[in-house]
């Protein structure tokens, strides 16, 4: 298989808030491909999350990309407040189940000059989303139910990435890894065509060691395999 550039998205929901802009700063350092938001409502998902306020902070202290996760019911009702506090090339994931008609929101952030995503909960199948497949940009496999930080890997969900990897070159999305995502899951799926996984709190924060060094190491484990 084609070698391919893996793309490492800070799961910014568990940085330190009390020095964010240090955060944002020793991650771009560190060289971060992008800045994953966590948008959560307490209805879709049984907590809350991030603000606008965060997101807006964030996306102004860095030129790096942010991959924005909906996961709020009915997105379409509020996606312009989202949309207008990013920028073309940025990226937002919806959940197809929060939405009676996800298409029509897709189509927003399409026109909006943006990646449109979907992510896909543990429980959701292949055949609930096939034909919005086409129509976006990456797919966000949820490995973990959404919701909460440090939560435990479903095994299943291997399964369904290889499926969708068969789809991905016909169809013409990116295949990412959200939730649990620790040096195995990278080891065993970078290899086979994930483009690329969030990071939180198994791999990438709060181990006391700087941000350089921690995604150096992860890098070497996709460059490798080992």
């Amino acid at each position: 298989m084609e070698k391919h550039h893996v793309e490492y998205c800070a799961s910014m929901m568990c940085a330190d808030y009390s020095c964010l802009e240090r955060e944002v700063r020793e991650l771009e350092e560190g060289g971060i491909d992008s800045f994953h938001i966590d948008i959560m409502d307490g209805r879709f998902v049984p907590n809350f999350a991030m603000s606008l306020n965060d997101l807006s902070y964030i996306a102004s202290a860095t030129d790096r990309p942010m991959d924005v996760h909906l996961m709020i019911e009915h997105p379409n009702n509020n996606i312009e407040l989202f949309l207008k506090r990013l920028r073309r090339g940025d990226t937002v994931y919806i959940h197809p189940e929060a939405e009676y008609h996800p298409s029509t929101t897709l189509q927003k952030i399409i026109d909006a000059g943006m990646h449109p995503g979907i992510a896909i909960n543990p429980g959701t199948s292949i055949e609930t989303v096939y034909e919005m497949l086409r129509i976006v940009d990456k797919v966000l496999v949820m490995s973990v139910n959404p919701g909460n930080a440090g939560q435990m890997y479903l095994p299943y969900v291997g399964e369904k990435i290889k499926r969708l990897l068969q789809y991905r070159d016909q169809m013409g999305f990116g295949v990412y890894w959200d939730g649990a995502c620790g040096s195995d899951k990278i080891r065993e799926y970078a290899p086979i065509g994930v483009r690329g996984f969030v990071l939180g709190t198994t791999l990438l924060f709060g181990k006391g060691r700087p941000y350089r060094d921690i995604l150096a190491d992860i890098r070497k484990l996709d460059e490798t395999g080992k």
